[in-house]
This record gives structure tokens, C-alpha cells and sequence, in this order.
């Protein structure tokens, strides 16, 4: 929840909101604007007087004039205007406190990889982002509704604001008409390109020597694509995908002759792309003798194809060919039962997305994990699960995002009845919008706990189908009742969380209750409360128990010189458990022993 929290804080946090008799007169906008969507002649006035009179100051004028619209129920021009009013407060921030809070705030959540160059964005200039457009673009941009709409609703805390502009203005500059017909593409590529990937991505296992993690300059990303769409050598068409699945296109790691290579040699069909997975052939001698590390100089697509590879290999090749071919891409890993693996996910036909592409559903892969390139962490399973059911295109989630923008102006403003008000109507409108649960709690935090814990309960109803969101709301519905005294019922919620999990296939959600418990045992009790955990919780859960709560435990051990108790935590790991012999589970299990010997 602080995760969200914090976004909205973001969010909010660059509006220094004043009502509107506190702004200075001379920026102030007539009242009667805000009852209409804004004009291109009004457009033009906004500018001018941000242009002379400061940003900030206009950027105020504009969202008290939107949330007064609002209040009349004028919701769609209170929503145009709120945009307007986002932008001019967007293009008056300083490039430096844009930067240094950037850096900050990946500092914060541990994101801050190797190959940012801190000392370029501390470097940048103390003026306004606006300095970064055009007077044409910036009218563009503050003008641009739809393009407004989706840059908002996708701009996180993560983004770097200064280099996004400056990488949309490039490639505006470098051809309006080829922007103009791929705003979105456009968009994905500024989301990406802003900061460069961690020296883990896309996968760890090839060397920086072999495969470089660089991302390609945004604007030959641009071309090459739009190149190919308009060649007719992509199996979606670019101009119809939003930003927030052509961002999984642009996160392009293979050279650009591999690409065309690709779009040459690699012709299967969208309704058949699982079968550039299969193309590789599966090398079971490098497992067998453990060389997961790709052993030779070049790691091109071509190579790939040629040698043959594990499944880390497959999934790679499979997400760059898709990408060459302008197809929505996700290289995934996750546990099973007996081992790790690599899958891919696709944008398939229909514009539905397959997120299973390679992986081997006797093995029991509970879930699995991918890079978001737009902030480089991973992504949660409920996004994967957002974005197969694609609700975010329908016009519901629009009107729900509109009154939750509403919601978070209000909260801000201390108006927290209307702010709840306002995302009631936001989760009404969509129940799946998950930051507007997050505001209605957040407005409602001075009422009675168990009024508040029956909104924690709605909330946890309504993300039934996304077992991380629904444990999130639950668990802090069950601290809730722990705080005021009701211990057994909130036991009774965390018992049924795990129990859920388990009966849904979910093992993980358990082995997070596992890992939790066994993290806070004392030394003397960690034998009991391990065995005791691994009956409840380990049974079906494979490598991801002993990834998560094995091996850690077994590690302190040895560390402690407490090595007879790990050697009979691995062998009542082996009985419950039960490895396939052989098996990479088997292999690390024996490796764990004879470290403990």
C-alpha cells in the first residue's frame, strides 16, 4: 500500500494547491472557460500567460477552474482542463528538482541500477522543462487530449519528467507528420528511453561482453519501427496500439540487423508465434552439465537459432523476433516444482494477450515474473493479469480515471468527503482501479476502524482474481483488527488468505506467509517453526518454498556454525518435498548439503 501511497503523493505533490482568490490576478482565467472543453484559441491564452506570467501560477487557475466544473458536474470539460492544468504544472518544474527528485525516488525503492548516469542528471539545468519544447509543440501537447490522457495516466514517479520531454520533442522535431501518425509509439518509446536498463536485463544469464545491455537511440528505435510498420513487415499495425502495450515493443535489446534478419527468416504467423520459442533448439547437454551462462562470443539472434539453447535462450530470441515484427513481447521466469524456468508472453490475435508461450504446465510454475522497461522493475502478477483482460481500453476505465483524478485533487486539498465521494464513484465506474480503492481509504482514514475495515473487505472483494492485491488489503484489514484487540478474527482472515492461495494453485501466497514467519523466529525455535511450516505450507510449492525459505535458513546456519540442524533441515526438506531425482531442485539440494558438511 505504500507503494501506491506514495504515487499518489507524487502525483499530487507538484501542485502547491492554493484556491483560486489566493492566485495572482493577473493569470487568472474566467470562469466561465471551465464549463466547456478548452478551445484552440483558449489553448493559445493558456500559453501565452504561462509564457509571461510563470507556469506554477497558471497551473493553479486550471485546476481550481477544473475541480469547479467538476463540482457542477461538468465532468468532461473538468477533465479537459485538469490536463491542461497537469501540463503547465509539468512543463514549470525546474529540469534540476526534476532530476534530483527522480534520483531520489530510485534511491528510495532500491532501483537506482549501475548505468544511470547520476552525475548527467544532476547536471541538468535550474529551468522550467518547458524550455525543452517548442512553442508549436508545447501548444501541441497542452492541446492533445487523447495523447494528454494516456501520458497522465501512465507518467509514474519512476519516469525521468525532463528527458521524457526532451526525447518527445526530438522525435517531433525530426518529422511532426511521421509523429503525428504514431503519437504512441512516440510515447512508449519517451516511457523506455528515458533511463537506461539494469545490468541484469533482459536476462543474467549471458555476459555483458556478449550481449550489451543498451537500449538504441530513441530516435533509429522510432525509425526502424515505423519503418517496418509502414513496410508492411509487422503483425500489428504500430498506429493502433497504445503506449502502454508498445512499450513492450520498443524495449528492442537484439542490433537492428538481427531485426531485419528476423523479419526475413522468422515468418510465423501471429496465431503461431509459440513456434519462435520451439525454433530453438533445446541444448539438454548444457543443463546436464550445468552451464546455464551462455558459453560463447556471440549472442546474436542468428547464433541463438543456429546453436541452439535453454530456455532462457528460447525466450529471449522469441521476445526480440516478436519485437522485429512488431509484436508486443515479455521474457518471463518463475519457479516450479522441480526448477526454474524462462517462458515468453506475446500480444497475440484478437489483441489478446498469451502469457504462457514455452512454459511446461506439469512443472507448476505458481507465476511468473518480467521487467516493466518503463520503470525496470518487475512487474506484479496483477498487472500481467490487467493487461491480458485489457479493461484499461474500455471506456468505463476512462470515466473511472477521470473521478479519480478529481479524488486525488480533493484529498490533496483536505476536502476529504468529496474525495471520497469522488472515488466512490471512480471504483463504481471500474472496480479493478486500484489506485481509487487506495484514495477512498486514504479519504477515509479518520473513520471508526471497523467502518474502515468493511472498506478494506469491499476492496479485497473486488480484486478476488488478483491474489496479490486481494492479500494486500486484506492483510491490512487484519492489522487493523489486531490493533483494536480482535486477534483470533484476524487470524482467521491471514488462516483464509493462505488457504484460498493454496486451493487456487497459488503455493506462493503460503510460502510469503512462510517466509514472513520463519524471518521473525528466534534461533532456538527455527527447527520447530521450520518443520512446522514446511507441512503447512511447502507441500506443492517446490523450488519456490526452498528459494524463499530453505535456503535462506540453511544459509544462517552454516553462517552460525550450526551445521548439524542444516543438514536436518535439507533432509526433512527432501522428505516433504520430494525432488525429481536429477532435477535442478535435486542438484541445489546436494550442493546445500555439502556446503553444510
Amino acid at each position: 500500500m505504500a507503494a501506491l501511497r506514495s504515487r499518489l503523493l507524487w502525483t499530487l505533490g507538484v501542485l502547491a494547491f492554493v484556491t483560486p482568490a489566493m492566485a495572482d490576478p493577473a493569470v487568472l482565467l474566467p470562469d466561465d472557460w471551465f464549463t466547456r472543453a478548452p478551445t484552440a484559441e483558449r489553448i493559445k491564452t493558456v500559453q501565452s500567460a504561462a509564457e509571461s506570467d510563470g507556469w506554477a501560477a497558471v497551473s493553479v487557475r486550471l485546476f481550481a477552474g477544473s475541480i469547479r466544473a467538476y463540482e457542477l458536474r461538468q465532468e468532461d470539460a473538468a477533465s479537459a482542463w485538469y490536463l491542461v492544468a497537469r501540463w503547465c504544472d509539468l512543463l514549470g518544474k525546474s529540469q534540476a528538482t526534476a532530476g534530483r527528485q527522480w534520483l531520489e525516488t530510485l534511491s528510495k525503492a532500491g532501483a537506482l541500477n549501475a548505468n544511470i548516469n547520476q552525475a548527467e542528471i544532476l547536471a541538468l539545468p535550474n529551468e522550467p522543462i518547458a524550455r525543452l519544447l517548442t512553442a508549436e509543440s508545447g501548444m501541441w501537447f497542452l492541446g492533445d487530449r487523447e495523447f494528454s490522457e494516456t501520458f497522465f495516466d501512465l507518467i509514474t514517479p519512476y519516469d525521468c519528467a525532463p528527458r521524457m520531454i526532451a526525447i518527445l520533442q526530438a522525435l517531433r522535431e525530426k518529422d511532426v507528420r511521421r509523429f503525428n501518425s504514431y503519437t504512441q509509439l512516440a510515447l512508449a518509446i519517451s516511457l523506455v528511453y528515458d533511463s537506461p536498463p539494469p545490468t541484469q536485463w533482459p536476462h543474467w544469464q549471458v555476459t555483458a561482453n556478449v550481449l550489451p545491455r543498451r537500449l538504441h537511440s530513441p530516435l533509429d528505435a522510432f525509425g526502424f519501427l515505423v519503418d517496418s510498420d509502414q513496410g508492411g513487415r509487422t503483425l500489428h499495425k504500430l498506429g493502433t496500439l497504445p503506449a502502454s502495450e508498445l512499450k513492450f515493443v520498443v524495449d528492442i535489446a537484439a542490433a537492428f540487423p538481427e531485426l531485419v534478419w528476423v523479419q526475413r527468416s522468422v515468418k510465423f504467423p501471429l496465431a503461431n508465434l509459440v513456434k519462435s520459442y520451439e525454433a530453438v533448439r533445446y541444448r539438454s547437454d548444457r543443463v546436464e552439465e550445468q552451464q546455464y551462462v551462455w558459453p560463447g562470443t556471440r549472442y546474436d539472434l542468428p547464433e541463438i537459432y543456429s546453436e541452439g539453447g535453454i530456455c532462457v535462450d528460447q525466450g529471449y530470441f522469441a521476445t526480440q523476433a516478436g519485437k522485429a515484427r512488431g509484436v508486443p513481447t515479455l521474457l518471463f521466469s518463475g519457479a516450479g516444482r522441480d526448477g526454474r524456468h524462462a517462458w515468453f508472453g506475446y500480444l497475440g490475435t484478437g489483441k489478446k494477450w498469451v502469457l504462457d508461450a514455452g512454459r511446461y504446465e506439469e512443472q507448476r510454475y505458481v507465476t511468473g515474473v518480467a521487467f516493466d522497461p518503463q520503470t525496470w522493475a518487475l512487474m506484479s502478477d496483477h498487472e500481467l493479469s490487467f493487461l491480458s483482460e485489457g479493461f484499461r481500453r474500455l471506456p468505463p476505465y476512462r470515466q473511472s480515471r477521470q473521478h479519480q483524478f478529481f479524488a486525488e485533487l480533493l484529498w490533496r486539498m483536505n476536502q476529504k468527503p468529496a474525495a471520497a465521494a469522488a472515488a466512490r464513484k471512480a471504483v463504481n465506474y471500474e472496480r479493478r482501479n486500484v489506485e481509487a480503492w487506495e484514495l477512498l481509504l486514504a479519504a477515509s482514514d479518520e473513520l471508526p476502524a471497523r467502518t474502515r475495515e468493511g472498506l478494506l473487505r469491499e476492496a479485497a472483494q473486488a480484486m478476488q482474481r488478483y491474489p496479490d492485491l486481494n492479500a494486500r488489503f486484506v492483510r491490512e484489514m487484519a492489522a487493523s483488527m489486531r490493533a483494536r484487540g480482535e486477534t483470533s478474527a484476524a487470524e482467521f482472515e491471514e488462516r483464509s488468505l493462505v488457504r484460498r492461495g493454496q486451493n487456487g494453485g497459488r503455493s506462493d501466497m503460503g510460502v510469503d506467509h512462510a517466509a514472513t514467519i520463519m524471518a521473525g523466529a528466534v534461533p532456538a525455535e527455527q527447527v520447530r517453526v521450520y518443520r512446522k511450516l514446511l507441512q503447512q505450507y511447502g507441500r506443492g510449492a517446490g523450488i519456490d518454498f526452498y528459494d524463499r525459505v530453505t535456503r535462506p535458513l540453511v544459509k544462517q546456519m552454516i553462517e552460525a556454525n550450526r551445521r548439524g540442524e542444516a543438514l536436518n533441515v535439507i533432509a526433512q526438506t527432501r522428505t516433504v518435498l520430494k525432488p525429481e531425482p536429477g532435477s535442478q531442485f535435486d542438484r541445489e539440494l546436494d550442493e546445500l548439503a555439502a556446503k553444510a558438511k
